[in-house]
C-alpha cells in the first residue's frame, strides 16, 4: 500500500511514517500543502493522511484537489479539533474518514488499512492463494499451516502479488506499491526481495517470473 503523510508537525509526521513503514506500507512524507499537491500530481497513492491546518496550501484545498482529480486515492483527514461540526465539514469536503488529534497509532493504522481496501477490488480480509494465507491486519503469513516470518518489504511485495489474483505484476508496479519515492528505480531491490521471499516461502516455488513482464502467484 502506498501512503502519503501530510503533516506540518515534522516530529509527528516522521513518527507516523516510521510506524506505517513497520506495517509494511510504502510511505512518503511532506510538511505542507503545496508539497502535497506536487506529490499527488506525480505519484499514485492509495491513502493520503492529511492534516487539515497546513501551511502554504490549506488541507481543505488539498482534499478538494484529490476529489477533483477523480483518482481512487482515499483521504484520512487529521485535525486538532474534535468538534462534530468540524468532522462533518471535513467529510463534506470529500474526505473519506476523519480522525481527531491526539489519536492512538493502532487506530490510525486500522483506518488507513480500511481505506486502502476501498481503492482496490473488494477482497476477503485474509488473502489465500497457492496454499498461502496472508492476513494484512495481523501481519501474518502461513503456507500450508506453517507460519512464515517476513521482513516488512517482503510482506509488502507478497501482499501486492496476492492482491493481483494471478495477474502479472511488473517490477515497476512493485516499486510503486511497496517502496517510497526515495528508492532508486534502477537498483535491483525488487529482484533481490523476490528472491528472498521465494526462499522463505519454500518449495515448491509459488512466485513465477514472467520474462520481460514481471511476477505472479
Amino acid at each position: 500500500m502506498r501512503v502519503l503523510v501530510v503533516e506540518d508537525e515534522q516530529l509527528l509526521a516522521d513518527a507516523v511514517a516510521t510506524g506505517l513503514r513497520r506495517e509494511a506500507m510504502a510511505v512518503d512524507v511532506v510538511y505542507d500543502g503545496a508539497a502535497a499537491l506536487e506529490r499527488i500530481g506525480v505519484n499514485d497513492y492509495d491513502v493520503v493522511v492529511l492534516d487539515r491546518d497546513l501551511p502554504l496550501v490549506h488541507g481543505d484545498d488539498v482534499c478538494r484537489k484529490v476529489v477533483e482529480l477523480g483518482v481512487p486515492t482515499r483521504v484520512l483527514m487529521l485535525t486538532a479539533s474534535g468538534d462534530v461540526s468540524d468532522r462533518v465539514e471535513g467529510l463534506e469536503l470529500g474526505a473519506d474518514d476523519y480522525l481527531p488529534k491526539p489519536f492512538a497509532f493502532t487506530e490510525l493504522t486500522a483506518r488507513v488499512r480500511a481505506l486502502g481496501r476501498r481503492t482496490t477490488v473488494p477482497l476477503p480480509p485474509v488473502l489465500e492463494r497457492a496454499g498461502i494465507k496472508l492476513d494484512p491486519n495481523r501481519r501474518e503469513v502461513f503456507r500450508d499451516g506453517r507460519e512464515i516470518q517476513l521482513a516488512p518489504k517482503e510482506f509488502a511485495v507478497l501482499e501486492v502479488l496476492m492482491r493481483s489474483e494471478g495477474a502479472v505484476v511488473s517490477a515497476e508496479q512493485l516499486l510503486e506499491k511497496a517502496w517510497d519515492e526515495n528508492t532508486d528505480p534502477f537498483t535491483n531491490v525488487v529482484r533481490v526481495t523476490v528472491m528472498t521471499l521465494r526462499r522463505k516461502l519454500g518449495e515448491p516455488p509459488v512466485i513465477v517470473t514472467v520474462p520481460g513482464s514481471g511476477y505472479r502467484i
